[in-house]
């Protein structure tokens, strides 16, 4: 899978779980989001150390 995939898939799924969180009151869905969101940080500092090892070594 690229990571530009997973990146999207990863905000997909956050993006349900806070919808489900907020606009339907869904406290389990709001631990979901808090999940992804740390998810989500770590995939993005993941990609930029990548990119940044790419860069360096160019």
């Amino acid at each position: 899978m690229s990571r530009v995939t997973e990146l999207q898939t990863l905000v997909e799924s956050v993006s349900s779980e806070m919808e489900k969180f907020y606009e339907k009151g869904n406290k389990a869905a709001g631990t979901r989001a808090r999940k992804g969101l740390q998810d989500l940080k770590k995939l993005a500092q993941d990609i930029r150390l990548e990119i940044q090892s790419k860069k360096n070594n160019a």
